[in-house]
């Protein structure tokens, strides 16, 4: 094979070394053997020999020290620097004559052996033959091209990258044959390899192996000498090379990578090819189906026909009316006019169908149309939304795909994570409720991690406080207006918007709702969250505690009413694909914030699913072996539902939530079995589920169960169709392995032994703000100041990297910077594109050098110059108890950096490398004891006033901490302002109502505002 090497003209090799070089050889030597030779002779000339005349004895170490012992000491010392020293110039020698790379490291001679490396390194280049010697023997003179010399990047930052997947030396010699012409623009490169325990590559080492002689290490040496890498370094000392560089090989190199030519410049610069690649664009979504004309179906007297599910864009202003009006609860369908036609809308899924009361009847397949039938996919491969919830498949920029290794099942799932998470916020909400000062909660471990990492990535909090509060607001607007709830068949979570199915048609919702496609679609915009967040719905029953979801599409994610079937729902397939829809729905059910005091029984679970739910929500979760043992119960509660229904006087179940009489009756109670009924019990289920009426309570069981009202059916590869309601969708998943880590996780969360918090290193005062370029701050919502430009469609990616990196003062290797940030894999380009923009965007410090750099490990780290706010928290701490004269302006300035939340407003899906960091697990904690701690102090000072300032910092950051309020109320007490103290219990009142971590007052804190507040009433909890 002809390679690039093959064209090039003979070169002449320069022979003679310049002045300089000479001059610096020489100093070289002198100073070499000035501290090699001069040093010990003049230690003996002066002070003899080291060794001593006599064996040492028991009194040489009691008898009294005078001028002599310490100098004896002094020159022992001078030795003992001197042998370091020779051992230093004998491996920086061994090095450089042989050629091994990078030299063994002298323990603790970090700066005497990078000093005498240089040294050595100027006294070779007086002997070496690099730039005398010919390659004739090899033939290569010929070949070898002239020195490349590339214009240094100073304002770029590249860093060394991994050998990529797939080699390309394949595709390249592909390319070769399929096109002879283009042999001559191909030539040969060499990957250093990263070291070995202590071994490293030499040029010797790869000539050897690539040339088949080392001695034509000359000939490498010369094709790289001065090319810029893509650490930003140059090839100038053959002995000296670094894992990660690009060599150009000659022709008749083996076991060498064959790449065009033009990609040369860009191994060099960025370590791989970069693709000249358009601009990728999001492929449209498929057309969506058009709906069937009403000629073509003619649906059972009994079945309601379908319903055109809302698109994602808000409809035409002028439809046609519905052909048919959706039952309501109470009376039964009719049959509506044939000459109605259905609106012609786009929409997001197959039609959903409001169901019928007794029977699923099904069309024939011939009446479906082609583009209803989509191929079934693997539940891996789905990509719902960003908004709903669901795991895209990660690529990097080139478009290349990584598959997901960690619980995908619970990542998918945005809005089972998110109460996931918010239940997980509750239990350590208690575990630092028993924290000791000083010390901090358990962290987890293992799988756990793993199963966090997913939660954070998939958890969807807005979407979740949307759909609650929007109910529970649509509800008391509804009760206002002495309206009855409409009846909700399934929901829509797409991007920004909540769209609610409803039947019948209502063409009037409450505001902030609009109504679209003739009043069967309500839409609640993302943008109504602030407003509802402001209301005061503290007190407002959840309306529809059954939703769920079953899946997503293309356009978002859907959720049925159990509670709207009037009976029972079955489910078929597969026994571990069911199992999976079964458990996610069940967990979700179990941690759901829109539901109200719910009562869940799980019947057939084994007792790792069973039991493990009852841990995370025991008030909500009860698991029995049989159907027979749950029958009673649930017999019981609806019985309890007719006489409340009875007493009350409402005519559902929806209008006593709606108006909040009789509350307690209408909280709802579900059945999820994990195995299909006996024949026997099934009867008596069926009976107790068709009632004809919404009577509080849900049934889902696996199976061809007969009386079924809603028939779903899921296949192996995780497609599910819900039947008569239309829903084709890919189906919520989560199997035994996803739940388990999710028990680990709670499991570890309800251990209460303390752990220490870690210790404060002190050190040098962190830059002042005027001292510093680049400051980064932590302790409230994410803020970077630097001078540097950033790209905003790329300014969160940079700024979880940064965010990275101040975690970890101590430095990061790029290949667990790469796992953290990129989870779900990247390739080694991306990584260093990204690191590159971070240095850009921190530029330098005063003296020129980067605020990001690599230190001598390989680390990624930041520089001296660079502020972060934590750190200097940290020092403030520390030098508190250093001073404590002075501990009282030391907390002081510390409370002072705190501005809110630990990290705050940072975006959906990233940060997830914090569920395996100290860091939200010691800066609450430290932030916590210090507010505490100055409380303390200024109350015994006589500053009230300042003790409320402390606690109210405090709070910024841990506004869910009760010990903190106790302490503002203390505080505030001891001011002597009463309407004061009821500010603050009133502003605790309204945080216990919008936070979802707070799920009831602490005894403590109950007592202590009893105390303070006598007409006081305790606050009720969801």
């Amino acid at each position: 094979m002809v390679t690039r090497q093959g064209r090039r003209a003979p070169v002449r090799v320069r022979r003679q070394r310049s002045a300089g070089d000479v001059l610096a050889g020489i100093g070289a030597l002198v100073l070499l053997a000035a501290l090699m030779a001069g040093v010990p002779f003049a230690l003996l000339t002066i002070f003899g020999s080291p060794l001593p005349d006599h064996v040492p004895s028991a009194s040489d170490l009691t008898h009294k020290v005078g001028p002599g012992s310490l100098i004896a000491i002094l020159v022992v010392l001078v030795w003992l620097a001197w042998i370091q020293l020779a051992a230093c110039v004998a491996v920086e020698v061994y090095a450089g004559i042989r050629g091994v790379g990078v030299p063994a490291r002298v323990p603790l001679a970090g700066g005497t052996q990078s000093l005498v490396h240089r040294l050595v390194v100027a006294a070779l280049l007086l002997f070496t033959a690099t730039t005398s010697i010919m390659p004739a023997l090899s033939g290569g003179l010929a070949q070898r091209p002239p020195v490349v010399q590339m214009q240094p990047q100073a304002a770029e930052f590249h860093q060394v990258p991994e050998a990529p997947e797939r080699p390309a030396a394949a595709p390249a010699a592909e390319n070769l044959a399929a096109h002879p012409a283009e042999k001559a623009a191909t030539t040969k490169i060499y990957r250093v390899h990263p070291p070995e325990g202590r071994h490293h590559e030499s040029l010797w080492e790869i000539a050897e192996k690539c040339l088949g002689e080392g001695r034509r290490y000359n000939e490498v040496y010369s094709l790289n000498k001065g090319h810029i890498q893509p650490d930003g370094t140059r090839l100038t000392i053959a002995s000296l090379i670094r894992p990660g560089w690009i060599l150009e090989m000659p022709a008749d190199a083996k076991h060498a990578q064959v790449i065009p030519t033009k990609d040369l410049h860009d191994y060099f610069k960025h370590g791989h090819a970069v693709p000249d690649a358009p601009a990728r664009t999001n492929p449209a979504p498929p057309a969506a189906p058009k709906p069937t004309p009403p000629a073509q179906q003619t649906p059972p007297a009994q079945q309601a026909p379908p319903t055109q599910a809302p698109s994602t864009q808000a409809p035409p202003t002028h439809q046609a009316p519905p052909t048919h009006q959706p039952p309501t609860q109470e009376a039964p369908p009719t049959q509506p006019p044939a000459s109605q036609a259905p609106p012609a809308v786009p929409r997001p899924s197959a039609t959903p169908t409001p169901a019928p009361q007794h029977t699923e009847p099904k069309a024939p397949a011939s009446e479906k149309p082609a583009s209803e039938k989509p191929a079934p996919e693997k539940p891996e491969t789905a990509q719902p939304s960003a908004h709903d919830g669901g795991t895209e498949r990660p690529s990097d920029e080139t478009g290349r795909t990584f598959d997901v290794s960690w619980p995908h099942g619970i990542a998918a799932a945005s809005l089972l994570a998110a109460g996931l998470l918010g239940a997980l916020g509750r239990r350590r909400r208690t575990q630092m409720w028993h924290r000791a000062f000083g010390h901090m909660i358990v962290r987890p471990e293992g799988a756990a991690v793993e199963a966090e990492r997913a939660l954070r990535i998939g958890a969807d909090e807005d979407a979740a406080r949307l759909l609650d509060l929007g109910l529970r607001h649509m509800s008391k607007s509804m009760a206002a207006g002495g309206r009855a709830l409409p009846t909700i068949y399934g929901v829509h979570l797409g991007h920004g918007s909540l769209d609610l199915w409803i039947a019948p048609a209502d063409r009037n919702p409450p505001a902030p709702w609009q109504a679209f496609d003739d009043g069967q679609v309500w839409r609640l915009g993302a943008d109504a969250l602030p407003g509802l967040e402001a209301s005061d719905l503290v007190d407002v029953l959840a309306p529809y505690p059954g939703l769920v979801s079953i899946g997503t599409n293309d356009n978002g994610r859907i959720l049925v009413d159990l509670e709207a079937a009037h009976g029972l729902i079955a489910l078929r397939g597969p026994e571990d694909t069911r199992r999976a829809v079964l458990s996610a729905v069940a967990l979700e059910l179990a941690t759901n914030r829109w539901s109200d005091h719910m009562r869940i029984t799980l019947v057939g679970f084994d007792a790792e699913l069973g039991e493990g739910l009852a841990e995370i929500a025991p008030d909500r979760v009860r698991s029995v072996p049989t159907l027979e043992d749950a029958l009673p119960e649930l017999e019981g509660r609806s019985e309890e539902v007719r006489q409340a229904l009875a007493a009350s006087g409402v005519d559902s179940v929806l209008t006593g939530r709606c108006r909040g009489v009789f509350g307690e009756a209408w909280m709802p109670h579900y059945l999820i079995m994990a195995d299909q009924p006996p024949e026997r019990d099934a009867d008596r289920l069926v009976a107790l589920a068709r009632t004809g009426t919404r009577m509080a309570a849900g049934y889902v069981v696996p199976g061809d169960v007969q009386g079924a009202t809603w028939t779903w059916d899921v296949d192996a590869a995780g497609r599910l169709q819900a039947g008569v309601l239309g829903f084709d969708v890919e189906a919520q998943l989560v199997g035994d392995d996803d739940y388990r880590g999710v028990f680990e996780l709670f499991r570890t969360a309800a251990r209460l032994e303390p752990v220490e918090l870690p210790g404060l290193a002190g050190g040098e005062e962190p830059p002042t703000a005027q001292e510093s370029s680049v400051e980064v701050r932590l302790l409230g919502p994410i803020e970077v100041d630097a001078p540097g430009p950033m790209d905003e469609s790329r300014r969160e990616l940079c700024t979880e990297l940064l965010v990275y990196l101040a975690a970890h003062p101590e430095g990061v290797h790029p290949t667990v910077l790469s796992g953290a940030i990129w989870p779900r894999g990247t390739s080694a380009g991306v990584r260093d594109a990204s690191v590159a923009r971070v240095s850009d965007w921190l530029g330098r410090d005063a003296r020129g050098r980067p605020n990001l750099y690599h230190d001598d490990r390989g680390r990624i780290r930041l520089g001296s110059e660079v502020r972060v706010d934590l750190n200097v928290f940290r020092w403030l701490v520390w030098r508190s108890a250093a001073e404590p004269a002075s501990e009282t302006a030391y907390m002081a300035y510390a409370l002072d950096l705190v501005r809110g939340p630990l990290l705050a407003d940072r975006p959906r899906g990233r940060y997830a490398w914090l569920a395996d960091h100290d860091l939200e697990f010691e800066a609450p904690a430290r932030v916590i004891d210090v507010a505490h701690r100055l409380v303390v102090l200024r109350l015994e000072e006589g500053d009230p006033r300042g003790a409320v300032s402390a606690a109210r910092a405090g709070l910024r950051l841990a506004p869910e901490d009760e010990g903190l309020w106790r302490d503002l109320l203390r505080a505030t007490h001891a001011t002597g302002d009463v309407a004061q103290v009821q500010v603050a219990v009133d502003e605790l009142r309204g945080r216990v109502g919008r936070d979802p971590l707070f799920d009831g007052l602490q005894p403590e804190t109950e007592a202590l505002v009893e105390e303070l507040l006598p007409d006081w009433h305790p606050v009720g909890s969801r």
